[in-house]
């Protein structure tokens, strides 16, 4: 009974190409999460959902190798800037804002789950645990962060990169290009002009700012204090 004609979840296939014995959907099939089982996110019964993964995207899991959906990179060469065809669905262009918009707000959840414990809402680097401590990561805000490829924050997020461990495991990869898109809007807000602004709401600009209802949730960092034998305290 030990030895069953099955595969363990996880466990490498030698049978087929990509080592993989957990397949992908057959194309066409409908993904789990799609819509038409009363998504919250859908407009009406049966309408698709921006998060929903378009059909086209069924080819190009299949090759894992060199899908620009699973890899960030083109053909297996250079991070690309753009999003994968097919992630959002803008079949009709007068209902692309409203899908782009909804999936940037799957990126900041997903975000502010995984990313802020190092990062911080903000994108600066001064993170919750990085005040306790840890390395600091980058700022999104520095220019070679900010011209850096949408590819480059997928890539980093698939396979990790210095000191931050890979999140392929946790976050999946249409999740990982919505946290990308949403740094993004992320460095936008930090480097935006007046210009950036429609017109119609430029005079909110000298709107004086509530004062906020909470306390930050981020600080300036310090350095932690040094013991004498030069380990930090607790």
């Amino acid at each position: 009974m030990h030895n069953q004609p099955k595969y363990i979840p996880l466990r490498g296939s030698d049978f087929f190409a990509d080592q993989r014995s957990a397949r992908y959907p057959v194309a066409g099939t409908v993904p789990q999460l799609c819509p038409v089982f009363a998504r919250a996110d859908a407009g009406k019964p049966g309408e698709e959902s921006a998060l929903c993964v378009d059909p086209k995207l069924d080819a190009a899991q299949l090759d894992g190798i060199n899908s620009y959906f699973l890899t960030g990179r083109q053909n297996g060469g250079p991070l690309g800037n753009d999003l994968p065809e097919g992630l959002i669905r803008i079949d009709r262009p007068e209902e692309k804002p409203k899908k782009l918009h909804e999936f940037i707000a799957r990126g900041q959840e997903r975000y502010n789950i995984y990313c802020t414990p190092c990062h911080s809402r903000v994108g600066d680097g001064y993170g919750m645990i990085v005040q306790r401590g840890y390395k600091r990561p980058p700022t999104f805000h520095q220019d070679r962060l900010r011209n850096a490829p949408l590819g480059h924050f997928f890539d980093v997020m698939s396979n990790g990169f210095g000191a931050m461990p890979d999140y392929g495991a946790q976050i999946k990869p249409e999740d990982r290009w919505a946290i990308a898109a949403y740094i993004r809007a992320l460095q936008l807000s930090q480097h935006a002009s007046e210009a950036d602004v429609a017109e119609k709401d430029r005079a909110n600009l000298k709107t004086p700012a509530e004062e906020p209802k909470y306390p930050p949730t981020s600080r300036p960092y310090q350095e932690p204090p040094q013991s004498p034998a030069g380990g930090v305290k607790p």
